[in-house]
């Protein structure tokens, strides 16, 4: 199935939704289908909702405001309840699910009210990893329409570039949670450290990377292909770092992998 068949069937379905809340992170994923679902319904029927944490990077957030105004969204925020879960802070491996339960929480009245289904925006290449995520936005109701229309990554990048989208090449960007290792709880510090350390580092030109948070110690995945780079600005970068709250900066020689800490859950089957 090429990408324009995909397109059609994606529209399709959501011709068939009529009326649809889609949570918008300002990710390549989650543009694409609000842009599709808005264009396709129209702002009568399509409202776009941006759940707003302190797991969530300010410069993400202002990006996604930026989107939904460019393109002329229906737009609206809603603050979630992560942080009072004491589940959610103690950073089991199911942190994901509980995220998601306050999301499904704050999402589903909006959808009752406007008679509509909450819609993710989950792709193909996103189930094969471990995101209990899914399966609790599944399981109240959520729909994965990029899934039910074929789309992988790959597609969703593509078919966000051909249809002129700037979103089409944006790096994920996980939530800040993801950076700390399963076991760590989650506190307003360790997220504060971990958001100033990477807004320092992308100041200095890496715009694809993560900061691991291991208590003093920070660990960065940056593409293996940038490297060298991280080299020659090794005195910067480790001032950077360091300015966030980190005594020590390490560089993870298999670079960037995304759902990197989710290894450590079959380390000792």
């Amino acid at each position: 199935m090429n990408h324009s068949q995909q397109l059609e069937n994606l529209q399709i379905n959501l011709e068939r939704m009529e009326n649809v809340v889609v949570a918008f992170s300002g990710g390549a994923d989650s543009s694409f289908l609000a842009h599709v679902a808005h264009n396709t319904l129209g702002s009568n029927h399509c409202h776009v909702v941006t759940a707003v944490s302190p797991s969530l990077p300010k410069s993400e957030y202002q990006d996604a405001a930026d989107l939904a105004s460019e393109w002329g969204f229906r737009w609206s925020t809603v603050e979630t309840s992560e942080m009072k879960s004491e589940k959610y802070l103690s950073n089991d491996s199911d942190r994901c699910g509980y995220c998601k339960e306050a999301l499904m929480d704050s999402l589903i009245p909006i959808a009752e009210q406007e008679s509509a289904t909450v819609l993710l925006g989950v792709n193909l290449d996103d189930l094969g990893d471990h995101r209990p995520g899914q399966t609790v936005a599944s399981s109240h109701g959520a729909r994965f329409p990029l899934v039910d229309a074929g789309f992988t990554k790959n597609a969703v990048r593509m078919t966000s570039q051909n249809l002129g989208l700037r979103t089409w090449n944006k790096p994920a960007a996980p939530c800040l949670s993801s950076r700390l290792p399963y076991g760590t709880p989650v506190t307003l510090a360790r997220l504060s450290a971990v958001e100033k350390a990477e807004k320092t580092l992308k100041q200095l030109g890496f715009s694809d990377l993560r900061v691991r948070h291991y208590d003093k110690t920070a660990r960065l995945e940056i593409p293996i292909s940038e490297i060298n780079e991280v080299l020659l600005k090794r005195e910067e970068i480790v001032a950077a770092v360091q300015s966030a709250g980190y005594l020590y900066v390490t560089l993870d020689l298999e670079g960037l992998r995304s759902g990197n800490l989710n290894q450590e859950l079959g380390a000792y089957d």
